[in-house]
């Protein structure tokens, strides 16, 4: 049974706004500048109830595909949300790496906390993967829940941090079915994005810092074992596909901890920190 942690709270995809920020949202349809729209269900309700927004507020929608849309509301009744879209803005906060981070399923809170993290870090794409070690067990209906909900998670943390572009939240999998998939699909050129390829663990011998920075077309990959870590057969399996053992500092990270901490020592090694 899951337990609940006291150092990783519930979190729940809601966005409070302080006085000097504008409300931003997500909506996955098209967009253009003059466009009157009704906001969908979830969002007026977020809008009106949570966040109090008022007739003549300003805010933004972004839909994923760059950049982003100021507007206004124009509108409001008891349950819907008019808005009227003026200026498209061709900005980005996308971090100049592109980073995997392949992670270790944890329990519900744990797992929520890492999604919320590591996109307000900039990763761009998580894989969730169920270890040998795996303490959480996830049957296939189950699994596609969760996906649902840390999407919303990764949305929602979108909308806080201000990134235009959603990443990309794939399907659990047994770290297994991801290492085949992946010695299956590696490219014959060496010089494709695989040169960075990260496995933390608590008995490697070199550190983020005696690496290079990677070339610009270079991709970082980095692997999270379960709060057990990987057994060794795993690892040598991690290293056969070109994994290589890392670890940050001499100090034992946990699995909530570890990858966040790993994608911030990136961004500020090689990336926009």
């Amino acid at each position: 049974m899951e337990s609940r942690s006291a150092c990783c709270p519930a979190i729940t995809p809601t966005i409070y706004l302080s006085a000097n920020m504008t409300a931003r949202f997500y909506y996955p349809g098209s967009l253009s500048s003059g466009q009157m729209m009704v906001l969908p269900m979830n969002i007026s309700h977020h809008a009106i109830r949570v966040l109090r927004l008022k007739q003549g507020d300003t805010l933004i929608l972004f839909n994923g595909r760059g950049g982003e849309f100021s507007g206004s509301i124009e509108h409001i009744d008891k349950s819907n949300c008019t808005v009227r879209l003026s200026k498209f803005h061709e900005v980005e906060r996308e971090s100049p790496l592109t980073i995997h981070l392949v992670q270790a399923v944890c329990v519900n809170e744990k797992m929520d906390w890492i999604i919320q993290k590591s996109v307000e870090l900039g990763v761009s794409h998580i894989q969730p993967v169920t270890a040998n070690r795996s303490v959480v067990r996830l049957s296939e209906a189950r699994a596609h829940k969760r996906r649902l909900h840390w999407q919303q998670i990764a949305i929602a943390a979108c909308e806080q941090c201000g990134r235009n572009h959603v990443p990309e939240l794939l399907p659990l999998q047994s770290i297994s079915e991801w290492f085949s998939q992946q010695l299956t699909n590696k490219p014959k050129n060496t010089k494709c994005k695989l040169a960075y390829r990260f496995m933390l663990s608590a008995s490697a011998n070199k550190r983020l810092t005696e690496y290079p920075s990677p070339a610009r077309e270079d991709s970082i990959t980095l692997l999270i074992g379960p709060e057990g870590g990987f057994t060794d057969e795993e690892e040598k399996a991690a290293f056969s596909i070109g994994f290589m053992p890392v670890r940050l500092g001499p100090r034992i990270l946990r699995t909530e901890s570890a990858g966040l901490v790993a994608i911030a020592a990136a961004q500020t090694l090689w990336g926009d920190y």
